[in-house]
């Protein structure tokens, strides 16, 4: 595989992220070690602390920040508050000890490519068309034990502006692999990462 390398998967809400994300870090050959990241965000259901996110508190983002400990972050203003996502220089990346993969956004993967190196930081964009994902998320909501469709509909949104040409450019992503077949969508990633591609 060679040089470590920090792969960032991102891709609008309900493009499948977090699947395609737990069955790559399932895929031992591919050897990579997980970024978790902090948000203060409420739990959702299902979620566990330190699995999808480390969940923390506005006053505990502000001390890490203060300490120079936070790589990127982003502050959403959603119908509930702002809540912010960020990736904390705690240890998890460390390019000496193996490649990682973590989710992120256009925002935070080019955060990382000015922290870290254009070289060092690989984008992976999932692409899912506009209506599948919106019916995704809807289905997703509905599941919820109180379903937040006021909160779903900003973030479609808001991945419009987030998700924009610029964005991506800025993020150095070349090339979008399209989540209709998860295993074809599994095994283009996975040739990515191995280099193969």
């Amino acid at each position: 595989m060679g040089e470590n390398r920090i792969f960032c998967l991102m891709g609008k809400s309900a493009a499948g992220k977090d699947t395609l994300y737990q069955r790559l870090l399932a895929d031992h050959s591919l050897g990579l070690r997980p970024v978790i990241p902090c948000t203060t965000r409420p739990m959702r259901e299902g979620e566990q602390d330190g699995r999808e996110y480390f969940f923390r508190t506005a006053a505990q983002f502000e001390e890490a920040r203060q300490q120079g400990r936070v790589i990127e972050s982003r502050c959403y203003q959603t119908v509930h508050g702002p809540w912010i996502y960020y990736t904390a220089d705690d240890g998890q990346i460390d390019l000496e000890a193996g490649s990682t993969l973590l989710i992120g956004t256009p925002e935070s993967c080019a955060a990382l490519r000015r922290h870290f190196g254009a070289q060092a930081v690989v984008p992976l964009c999932i692409h899912v068309e506009d209506g599948e994902r919106l019916e995704r998320a809807l289905r997703r909501e509905r599941a919820q034990k109180t379903p937040k469709y006021a909160e779903m509909c900003r973030r479609f949104l808001a991945d419009e502006k987030d998700f924009a040409p610029d964005r991506l450019a800025e993020a150095g992503v070349t090339r979008q692999f399209e989540n209709i077949d998860e295993e074809q969508c599994l095994e283009e990633l996975r040739r990515a990462i191995a280099g193969e591609d």
